[in-house]
């Protein structure tokens, strides 16, 4: 068994120096030196700007503002929005390089204003429910006793007249809806069945 990883081992090395001296050195040149320049922006010394924008949706009730102006280092400012609270909220402020960042916040109520409403006609109302007479029960079933087959139903059922508008409604209370009513008293028998004894 020694015999035979001593052999493999020579083996290994025979193979190692064959490839060692087949394979010249190669030579790897250095990469090129890319220098790149950098071009420097012009910078204003004294800049200055003003925008401002004002959005008044009344569909939506969004309303919100704002504009801002600088001046070289100082910046003033001023925006406003409606609060869900139904404030409206102005926040003034001014930026310097001496006194930093500082903001003056004021909420005022909106006072809304008071839209005329328009009355609605009125509304007909449909004739009360009458009521039917009690239905009649049948009496107990005999074992012997033939089977009693009710009369079928022959008044017809009569809903109510639909409400009738005069006029388009508007922001009025929604319409209550009458029930539908029974011209003529309703007589019903349950179906009678024969018990057979076996």
């Amino acid at each position: 068994m020694a015999y035979k990883i001593v052999f493999a081992l020579a083996m290994f090395a025979v193979a190692q120096a064959a490839v060692l001296r087949t394979v010249a050195p190669v030579a790897v040149a250095p990469a090129p030196v890319l220098a790149k320049t950098v071009e420097l922006e012009e910078v204003d010394p004294h800049p200055q700007y003003s925008y401002s924008y004002d959005v008044q949706d009344t569909l939506s009730g969004d309303s919100k503002g704002q504009f801002e102006e600088r001046d070289g280092d100082i910046v003033r400012g001023e925006y406003s929005l409606i609060d869900a609270d139904g404030f409206k909220r102005t926040v003034t402020y001014t930026a310097d390089p001496i006194n930093g960042f500082n903001a003056v916040v004021r909420r005022e109520p909106i006072v809304a204003v008071a839209e005329p409403l328009v009355k609605a006609a009125p509304v007909a109302v449909a004739a009360p429910l009458v009521r039917s007479a009690p239905v009649a029960v049948a009496a107990p079933l005999v074992r012997s006793a033939p089977v009693a087959v009710a009369a079928p139903l022959t008044a017809p059922l009569v809903r109510s007249a639909p409400i009738a508008l005069s006029a388009p409604l508007v922001r009025s209370a929604p319409l209550a809806v009458a029930a539908p009513a029974i011209a003529a008293p309703l007589r019903y028998t349950a179906p009678a069945y024969a018990v057979r004894n076996l």
